[in-house]
């Protein structure tokens, strides 16, 4: 078995295997005044701001190169209402999967990429019963655009690790 640990060019610590998942808990327009708004509602799956803004929480899934390993964002997506109403009216019924993908604004801020990742445009695909959806980035040149669709590297994966332990610490400059 191989030794995934690493160590770590932030702190200088030895860290165990690096997770291939990380997720956010609620969509970052989600403030304490929406929590207090009797209109606002977050599960872990749904979430809706004032009755107006309505999220669902899906996966942006990457290929790990040279495995059959996948790395996942857990990420929430604004969808318009129809498509909310849509998908909340089908949450729970069997072959929701057949539904066409819906259009969404990515609503989550991913700090691991020099660029922004609020509001990249997303097409959002239903699975079955159980599993959360795929989120399927606009392809353009976005990093993570470019992520989703040729895969990142073990390294990759230890960086992002790297940069979520230790969030508002810079990284190292290179020598």
């Amino acid at each position: 078995m191989t030794d995934l640990s690493f160590d770590c060019a932030t702190c200088g610590e030895r860290h165990g295997e690096p997770p291939l998942s990380y997720h956010a808990e609620a969509p970052d327009y989600w403030t304490p005044e929406a929590a207090a708004d009797p209109r606002s509602a977050l599960t872990s799956e749904q979430c809706v701001i004032a009755g107006t803004d309505f999220f669902v929480r899906g996966l942006i899934e990457i290929p790990v190169l040279g495995s059959q390993e996948v790395f996942s964002w857990g990420v929430w997506v604004s969808l318009s209402p129809a498509n909310f109403e849509r998908t909340d009216q089908r949450w729970t019924e069997p072959g929701r999967e057949t539904d066409p993908p819906c259009f969404g604004w990515l609503s989550t801020r991913l700090a691991c990429y020099p660029v922004d990742t609020l509001n990249l445009k997303t097409n959002v695909h239903t699975r079955p019963v159980g599993e959360r959806p795929f989120v399927e980035i606009e392809p353009t040149g976005h990093p993570l655009a470019v992520e989703q669709r040729a895969g990142i590297t073990r390294d990759r994966v230890r960086e992002i690790a790297e940069r979520l332990l230790h969030p508002g610490v810079p990284a190292p400059s290179a020598p």
